[in-house]
């Protein structure tokens, strides 16, 4: 059972909203300002001085690895966080849901204390996650369980 609610601004605003955040280049067209003599001059933002918009001349080469540094290998996902998680304010935000809540955080030194005792045996291959022993077959029981082998006419 699978619970939904309607999407605030209705499904065109959820698709636009999510299509800025998987459909996006690493660098858009209107912050590349030049191209001249195997150089190539865009825009950044300088985070650490207010976000002042500052200009970048790099080489050809050096401009295109920097490119190439933000496509993913086949099978990943860019995955973007926000609200109290997103890397500006997550230092800040962070205890403070801890505080509200009631709860405290583990320090890194209780958290591999406490993983060491409650290690699971298992991991799931795919993920890494623990997984629980629920049932142990025999190697007969595992024969009966198995769907039946197609036979080939040979």
């Amino acid at each position: 059972m699978v619970y939904l609610k309607r999407p605030f601004g209705g499904p065109q605003y959820v698709l636009q909203y999510l299509g800025r955040y998987t459909h996006r280049v690493a660098i858009s067209n209107h912050r590349l300002v030049s191209f001249a003599d195997g150089q190539v001059t865009f825009r950044w933002r300088d985070s650490a001085h207010h976000n002042e918009q500052k200009l970048m001349t790099l080489s050809v080469d050096e401009f295109l690895r920097r490119f190439l540094l933000h496509i993913l290998p086949k099978g990943f996902v860019r995955i973007r966080n926000f609200g109290f998680l997103a890397n500006r304010r997550r230092t800040a935000l962070l205890p403070l849901c801890f505080q509200l809540l009631g709860a405290t955080p583990e320090s890194p030194a209780e958290e591999h204390a406490s993983s060491t005792q409650d290690a699971p045996l298992y991991r799931c291959p795919k993920c890494g996650g623990p997984m629980k022993v629920i049932e142990r077959l025999t190697a007969a029981e595992i024969q009966l369980r198995s769907p039946p082998r197609i036979k080939s006419a040979a």
